[in-house]
């Protein structure tokens, strides 16, 4: 198979618990996960595009009003699953998603937001993936904060 595209085995959901905190903290939010994200059992990672859902003269919005641009666009929000799989082989990520934006922040976060899940308190949030002291590095970034520039969400275009 070609390098660029990526197996991404299906045959078990993404366990939640591979994000840190343990079993029953955080809880897949199932109306919002992206069925089309879900469907997909190989991506070729060069088809993948990062948009931040910025209108002109926004530097800036929160979380759920790109979630909602998105799926309004009708892009395909790369999941969870994709994320880990990327996590972890990461000589599968392109060395150009290193690359941020702008240079008012350090690093460049890409949410996978095809997986929303909440965390005990309510709130909402998307794995991310970000280059940091030359290597790479996750979190969950909560739909409650703002993203800008360099908070782009992995998609493919449709």
């Amino acid at each position: 198979m070609d390098r660029t595209v990526i197996e991404i085995d299906r045959s078990k959901p993404f366990d939640l618990t591979n994000l840190c905190c343990g079993e029953g903290y955080y809880t897949v939010v199932n109306n919002e996960t992206d069925s089309r994200s879900i469907a997909l059992k190989k991506l070729d990672i060069t088809k993948v595009r990062f948009v931040t859902m910025l209108k002109d003269g926004e530097s800036c919005i929160k979380g759920e009003e790109k979630l909602k641009r998105l799926k309004s666009a009708g892009h395909i929000r790369l999941d969870a699953k994709i994320f880990w799989v990327l996590w972890e082989n990461e000589h599968l990520i392109p060395k150009s998603w290193r690359k941020k934006a702008s240079k008012k922040r350090a690093t460049r976060f890409i949410h996978f937001d095809g997986l929303i899940f909440l965390d005990r308190t309510g709130l909402r949030h998307v794995p991310c993936l970000y280059w940091e002291h030359s290597e790479w590095h996750w979190c969950t970034d909560c739909l409650d904060s703002i993203c800008g520039v360099d908070d782009p969400s992995a998609v493919l275009k449709v």
